[in-house]
């Protein structure tokens, strides 16, 4: 399928784009888990793999300010004419700077997956080895309820894994297991 972007020239999109080495890894495990999340919910794996590759390209650029995050993202992606599904999914990752809602599996597989990625990090580093194969699932839930660990993550977002048919144990693993099969890319 063509998405106007192959996997490679998004990657290195990216890379022009973002200079901190960790929100490129962000960025590398987002696409993990939307492959996964796509493989187990029917999705487009190489549709959504590009779309969590690419969903903070502009989080430098404007600074992390949640008002205008996505908004340079939708209009570098559009002048490469890259899938309008893509970029629709990567706007809506930030409702807050739209005023549009999720509606689609897509649009809440790209937030709650993106989220939980930071959840699984944080865990990830609290482990005496720090390696995420030795991460546990009921590790995550059981910090999920811990809204003082890791509280920049908006458990809300996450609990959207509701609306893909999935509850918090099943979608917990099925991040971890994406993650943990890209550990090395992610230094972990």
């Amino acid at each position: 399928m063509d998405y106007g972007i192959t996997r490679e020239q998004a990657l290195s999109l990216l890379k022009r784009h973002i200079q901190n080495p960790n929100l490129i890894k962000h960025c590398l495990a987002t696409e993990a888990v939307l492959m996964a999340l796509a493989d187990r919910l029917g999705g487009e794996r190489e549709k959504w793999g590009l779309a969590g590759l690419l969903h903070d390209l502009d989080v430098e650029m404007v600074d992390s300010d949640l008002s205008r995050h996505t908004s340079e993202t939708e209009k570098m992606l559009r002048e490469i004419g890259i899938d309008e599904e893509i970029i629709k999914a990567i706007r809506l990752h930030n409702e807050k700077a739209h005023g549009e809602k999720r509606s689609e599996i897509f649009h809440h597989a790209l937030a709650a997956g993106e989220t939980i990625t930071g959840l699984i990090i944080a865990t990830t580093l609290v482990y005496p080895d720090k390696k995420i194969r030795s991460v546990k699932p009921k590790s995550i839930v059981k910090r999920m309820k811990e809204k003082a660990f890791a509280a920049g993550v908006d458990r809300n977002t996450v609990m959207e894994c509701e609306k893909l048919g999935m509850d918090i144990n099943e979608f917990s693993t099925v991040c971890l297991e994406a993650m943990q099969g890209i550990a090395d890319e992610l230094g972990l």
